[in-house]
Parts: structure tokens; C-alpha cells; sequence
């Protein structure tokens, strides 16, 4: 019975300290670009919370389950691990160590992850008995970009071919990327559909390849898309395209 009070006390801890336990670390960025030859690019973020933060960065080839410890991407960061007090900030510097195995005609994906660790309740607190320390990753793009591509990121959705086919009760969209730049969306819709008819979680043709994306809705006559494209900077720019189907 004491564990059990005990469990209650802790969940309710939890729950009363939610939102100032999640307030902390900002990232300026939604995603980085990294072009090849360059020596680093750097990422800043502030801590916006109360108390410091212990935060660990690294990056990864695609699996999300690869720590810092066993990631494989040639890339190296620097600090990588820092404390940022209340209201200072921090820079990560990320610089790509070489891999020869890259493919030269098109951008390789990889993810720069985040982990913010918040600190434990102070000696005098209530909760030091009772708590549950909670980290927060954060999980973004980092495209790596050679020398050279012919066109640009931007022309690249204009480029990029869609085809609409049935899915379940549905419909889903493929895509077809020729362009050697990965074309990121944070929604995709028919044209004239409600604002809510999008994938809200976004998605990704590959460069030089294809994927399926569901599509909420029907089609509404015009044979058109409307991808909400993200940008090298984070920025959404609404794009209609046509499909077949």
C-alpha cells in the first residue's frame, strides 16, 4: 500500500508539473543543411526554462533507436554534451568527418537528435522522494547536400510527379522524385478540401525516389494537390501540382 501511495503521489507530481517540466530548450531551426566542402554549419538554441539543462547531441543514419554511443553517421559534434543555464544559449557545431560511399548525384538523409534532461527536484522539495525524470528528444533533418545538383530546392516540387490511387476507403498520393533534392511537406490535400482534410504528420519523397502518402478527402474535379512544402529555412510554402490517377 505505501508503494502503491507512493505511485499515486509520484503520477500526480507528474501531472501538476507537466507543462514547466517540457518548458526548456528552443532550437532555431527546424532542419539543417549541410553542403558539401563546407568545414562546419552550426545550430543554436536557448534554454527558455527556469532551470539549467543538460542536453546530448549526436546523429544518426535514419534509425531512431541509434544513441550517440553506436551512431555510424560521419558526422561529428561539438560539445557534445553541455549544460545551458536559464535564459543563456548554446551553439552545436556540426561537422561531416567523410564517407566515400556517398552518392554524389542526389542529397543523403540523415537526423540530428537532441536529448534534454532535465534537472532532479531540489533537496527541500516535496517531490525528491517521489519523482520521475523525464527527457526530451528532440528530432530533426539534416540533409547533406554535394557540390554541384542541377536545379535547386526550391524548383524541385514543380518537378516532382504525383498520381492518385485508391487506398482502402480512401485515396493515397504517390510521388515520384527525378530531382536530386528530397522534397519535404508538413501536409498534402486536394484542392478545395477542408482544412483539416491534410496529413498533418507531413512526409518526404526521397530524392531520386518515390513514396505514398494518405490523402484525407476526394478529389474535388480540378486534378489538383496542394503540398504545403517545407522550405530550406523552415519556412511553408503552399504548392498545387497536378495528378494522374
Amino acid at each position: 500500500m505505501k508503494v502503491f501511495n507512493r505511485a499515486l503521489c509520484a503520477m500526480a507530481v507528474i501531472a501538476a508539473s507537466l507543462s514547466s517540466a517540457y518548458a526548456g530548450i528552443t532550437i532555431n531551426g527546424t532542419r539543417v543543411v549541410y553542403p558539401a566542402g563546407q568545414r562546419e554549419v552550426s545550430l543554436s538554441m536557448v534554454n527558455d526554462g527556469k532551470e539549467a539543462r543538460l542536453i546530448q547531441a549526436w546523429v544518426d543514419s535514419g534509425d531512431a533507436s541509434e544513441r550517440a554511443e553506436s551512431s555510424k553517421a560521419p558526422f561529428l559534434i561539438t560539445p557534445p554534451m553541455a549544460r545551458v543555464d536559464p535564459g543563456k544559449g548554446q551553439t552545436l557545431r556540426i561537422m561531416f568527418t567523410g564517407a566515400s560511399n556517398l552518392p554524389q548525384d542526389r542529397e543523403t538523409v540523415y537526423w540530428l537528435n537532441v536529448l534534454e534532461i532535465p534537472p532532479k527536484p531540489k533537496a527541500d522539495s516535496d517531490a525528491v522522494e517521489n519523482y520521475m525524470q523525464l527527457a526530451v528528444r528532440s528530432r530533426m533533418k539534416l540533409f547533406y547536400r554535394p557540390k554541384g545538383l542541377p536545379g535547386s530546392p526550391d524548383a524541385a516540387a514543380d518537378e516532382v510527379a504525383w498520381r492518385v490511387v485508391p487506398e482502402g476507403n480512401g485515396y493515397a498520393a504517390e510521388c515520384t522524385n527525378d530531382t536530386p533534392f528530397s522534397l519535404s511537406f508538413s501536409d498534402i490535400s486536394f484542392k478545395g478540401a477542408a482544412k483539416h482534410e491534410a496529413v498533418n504528420k507531413g512526409g518526404m519523397c526521397p530524392a531520386k525516389g518515390k513514396g505514398t502518402f494518405s490523402v484525407a478527402g476526394a478529389p474535388d474535379g480540378s486534378g489538383k494537390l496542394v503540398v504545403t512544402v517545407i522550405n530550406d529555412y523552415g519556412g511553408f510554402n503552399p504548392h498545387e501540382t497536378n495528378f494522374t490517377r
